[in-house]
């Protein structure tokens, strides 16, 4: 058994306290936004100049100049703020980031982060990451257990370019939340 993705975002929002603020990467981690409720009082970040971002909007809400870091359509709740990339990143680098949410394609036992790029492939490149991850109080990745050959993607070390080097504080899967505890991972809940 297994977690969806719809449930996978489930257990990050658990991992959140209210009143909190939230950045959330590309790709997987945007899933997050449209499972937080009203009551949580969360207020999500885009490192390209937004506070208060909401969601997805619906179909007849779409605004062209409403977008995430990702280039996706987003909704605002009242009391946004929208500011730019020099303020959005001195939020970041100033630690008033409580949570970011990444993806990542190796995290290992130490806690580092590959989420980048993979030699020899093109990738878009590393946007915020390497500010959120040494700026943000506390950093969860949220990324699928095993790659598309099927290897696993928590690793005793990382073979691939580091976005940061012990960092990662949790790592949520298909397959469970884990914590890099120096060794290994220890499960903190197991999807089953």
């Amino acid at each position: 058994m297994s977690w969806s993705k719809e449930q996978m975002a489930d257990q990050v929002v658990k991992l959140f306290t209210p009143g909190s603020s939230v950045n959330l990467g590309i790709g997987m981690p945007t899933m997050v936004a449209s499972r937080i409720t009203p009551e949580m009082d969360i207020m999500i970040h885009s490192e390209n100049g937004v506070l208060g971002v909401k969601g997805r909007p619906a179909k007849d809400e779409v605004s062209p100049t409403l977008i995430n870091a990702g280039k996706e359509t987003i909704s605002i709740k009242p009391g946004a703020s929208f500011f730019d990339s020099a303020l959005s990143f001195g939020m970041i680098r100033g630690g008033h980031i409580d949570f970011c949410v990444l993806g990542g394609m190796e995290v290992d036992a130490k806690g580092n982060l590959a989420n980048w790029m993979v030699p020899g492939k093109k990738v878009t490149g590393m946007g915020g990451a390497m500010d959120l991850v040494n700026g943000a109080k506390q950093v969860i990745i949220m990324m699928s257990h095993a790659d598309k050959e099927g290897n696993v993607k928590l690793v005793e070390q990382c073979t691939l370019p580091l976005t940061g080097v012990g960092v990662v504080d949790l790592v949520v899967t298909e397959r469970g939340v884990f914590k890099p505890n120096g060794k290994g991972f220890d499960t903190l809940v197991s999807a089953g």
